[in-house]
């Protein structure tokens, strides 16, 4: 089955249950697909067929999920764009990806003009939010264009999504992620539309995030309304789950904590949440354990997986939550709280050595995964598919780890030194890349260490050139201005040299050991 059938389908059983719910406007899922086909006639006309790449920059609203569906429904391929993303970033991705249409959010259309002369594949620009001088309006081709139904031979096979993430080289990658990708996951785990069933989900996972994307097409294809925020803030997520009654969300692990910590958490009615959903991060077991008590009855869901992966390929499932038993069995289950779970029924995965053999159990090494929905490469790099996907498949995740006697994986660090904020990756090279503009430094290697709110942040190791001086705060600065603001070193640390190895490779693991418990800045 390919994507565009689970609108189809929502559509046909349930024409009037409301869709989404976005900022005070309300759309049935005959409304979404009626603003769907228009869009897709709209795209059809502006030149976008099968295949071609349509671009989208803006935090989550109605328009993205319309742009997904009419750009699959075209047998286009959708490039969502991260919009904490800087200037190169953007230009890089839209080039790499020669996109034949951009469409933008009000606040990033200083940014889309700044850039348009770089960018010689893109033939439209789409204003979503407000009219802008050089791009074509959104609601006005809405408006002015048939509703027809449209078709378009596609296989279940075909990339639909583009979707890019960091790289180690410090340049994002694009995943090539097909029909098949969702599709399978979805058929297997989400109960199909009934229109006498009522559920709604709030969704504030963003929707370049392959997790975001996962959720969205669950709600979809189930028949859900979808209870939308642009960005998390807590005060409007629990005022949402109190107004709509909402019963399911996805959530990254800082944003749970960040509703724990409120002031004003006791003060909301959040007892119609039924299913909390939770990954992008590894879980702090203290937000956890907490997470459970103030939610009485929520059933808790750890999903851990890859953009390289369609997102989960692992799960703790609801049972796994509820300590009970003997004192040893519970020791047992609040142990496993603190691991990834264990693979979906459609996923292979072993823990693999450096030669390529399997592991035993207790043995830690690469985690490995094999599967219908994992990517099918990375866009026109041949060479980094090759060395991510090997002759049989096996999908290397760069998570060192271990399993088991049972089947549970846990994680125990990475081959790379890919760091992970929040959900988000962060390449050290390219944050490295930044601090060597300096004219003062040297040398700097930045590292992921833990924090109890992101799960982990980048700090800086820096070297500075002989006879020079600099502070903690000219440091940041510099990077203020060249990073987007999740990838800015959060500490910085002063030093005379790094350590190295005898070929003079960084030991970064020694930095971590180190400076692992730095957090404030030095």
């Amino acid at each position: 089955m390919n994507t565009t059938e689970f609108l189809t389908i929502a559509t046909a059983i349930c024409p009037d249950k409301e869709a989404m719910v976005f900022e005070g406007k309300r759309f049935t899922f005959s409304q979404l697909n009626e603003r769907v086909n228009r869009l897709a006639n709209a795209l059809a006309a502006l030149g976008v067929g099968k295949g071609e790449r349509v671009a989208l920059l803006h935090v989550n609203c109605n328009q993205c999920i319309e742009t997904y569906f009419a750009v699959a429904k075209l047998g286009a391929i959708y490039v969502p764009l991260n919009f904490r993303a800087k200037q190169h970033e953007l230009s890089y991705m839209i080039n790499t990806a020669e996109a034949h249409t951009v469409l933008s959010g009000e606040r990033y259309l200083e940014l889309i003009d700044s850039i348009k002369a770089e960018m010689p594949s893109v033939k439209n620009y789409i204003s979503i939010d407000t009219p802008h001088e050089g791009m074509i309006n959104y609601e006005d081709i809405i408006d002015g264009t048939s509703d027809d139904e449209v078709f378009t031979d596609i296989d279940d096979d075909d990339t639909t999504i583009l979707m890019y993430t960091a790289g180690t080289t410090g340049f994002p990658k694009g995943v090539m992620l097909s029909h098949n990708s969702f599709s399978i996951y979805v058929l297997e785990n989400v109960t199909p539309a009934d229109p006498t069933i009522d559920e709604n989900n709030i969704l504030t996972v963003p929707l370049y995030h392959v997790a975001g994307i996962q959720a969205m097409m669950a709600a979809i294809y189930g028949g859900r309304t979808l209870v939308m925020e642009r960005q998390f803030e807590p005060t409007e997520w629990m005022g949402l789950v109190q107004q709509e009654k909402v019963g399911r969300a996805m959530m990254v692990p800082t944003m749970l904590k960040q509703l724990l910590d409120h002031p004003d958490f006791e003060k909301y009615d959040l007892s119609s949440m039924q299913v909390i959903t939770y990954g992008a991060a590894p879980m702090p077991l203290p937000v956890i354990k907490k997470a459970m008590e103030v939610f009485p009855g929520v059933s808790f869901i750890n999903a851990f997986g890859q953009t390289e992966t369609a997102s989960t390929i692992t799960t703790l499932s609801p049972e796994d939550h509820m300590i009970t038993g003997t004192e040893e069995e519970k020791e047992k289950k609040l142990k496993r709280l603190t691991s990834i779970g264990r693979p979906m029924s459609d996923v292979e995965m072993k823990i693999m050595d450096e030669e390529g053999n399997e592991l035993p159990p207790g043995e830690v090494g690469e985690i490995v995964a094999r599967g219908p929905r994992v990517m099918s490469g990375y866009w026109k790099e041949e060479d980094k598919t090759a060395k991510t996907i090997d002759k049989d498949g096996w999908v290397h995740t760069g998570d060192m780890g271990y399993m088991d006697e049972d089947g549970y994986f846990f994680l125990a660090g990475r081959t790379t030194d890919m760091i992970i904020r929040g959900g988000e990756n962060i390449s050290p090279e390219e944050v490295e890349a930044v601090l060597q503009q300096h004219h003062k430094i040297e040398e700097a290697a930045v590292i992921g260490v833990p924090d109890e709110d992101w799960g982990e942040v980048p700090i800086c190791v820096v070297v500075l050139k002989e006879g020079e001086e600099a502070t903690a705060d000219e440091i940041m600065e510099h990077c203020r201005q060249a990073l987007a603001s999740y990838k800015r070193p959060r500490s910085v640390v002063f030093t005379d040299e790094l350590p190295r190895n005898p070929m003079g490779k960084v030991l970064k693991r020694v930095l971590r050991e180190q400076h692992g418990g730095d957090s404030e800045k030095k």
